[in-house]
């Protein structure tokens, strides 16, 4: 259980790392937020049901709807047509959640050499696209019509992108090396 070990055994390792005399000074993660992108079958209500079952499966909650708020012709989008679906996961589902990811998908991805380390914003959130949903395990490829994306940020606490990528790192994300480390 992550969330456990955070408590019991990271928060000090982190403590000590980052030289915080308090624990409650160590960064945490706040949230996750997984988004995904349905505007290209918004016509398809079937398609866009199948794709609220598929992120209710991968996060455990019933995803919200995003609706545009104004239409654009370029796009062929009018007013209020949905586009996307967002989950905001916090608490005992946001651990489940990260060790998933961290312990189970991200290493079933093909090819998978670490986490870019060009994706944290300068307010020590990171967020990384996923271009496959059937890499979840609760996802069955062959029931899949269609292949949808998901980009998943992971807000912390901390605004310094160096201790939240500490904090990813004991969390279990692994980094790519750089080209002189």
């Amino acid at each position: 259980m992550l969330a456990k070990d955070f408590a019991e055994k990271i928060v000090p390792e982190l403590q000590k790392k980052l030289g915080k005399k308090n624990p409650l000074a160590v960064p945490r993660v706040e949230k996750v937020v997984i988004n995904m992108g349905i505007a290209d079958f918004r016509d398809d209500k079937n398609a866009v049901e199948e794709a609220k079952k598929e992120l209710a499966a991968i996060t455990g909650q019933w995803p919200q709807v995003r609706r545009a708020r104004k239409a654009i012709s370029g796009f062929h989008l009018r007013k209020n047509e949905p586009i996307a679906l967002r989950v905001t996961l916090r608490r005992r589902r946001m651990w489940d959640f990260l060790e998933k990811l961290f312990r189970l998908v991200l290493p079933r991805l093909r090819d998978f050499r670490g986490l870019s380390l060009q994706s944290f914003d300068k307010y020590g959130n990171y967020t990384l696209g996923i271009s496959e949903q059937v890499v979840f395990p609760e996802i069955a490829p062959d029931q899949v019509h269609r292949i949808k994306g998901l980009a998943i940020t992971i807000v912390t606490t901390t605004k310094d992108p160096q201790e939240a990528k500490i904090l990813l790192e004991s969390l279990g994300a692994v980094f790519e090396r750089s080209e002189n480390g």
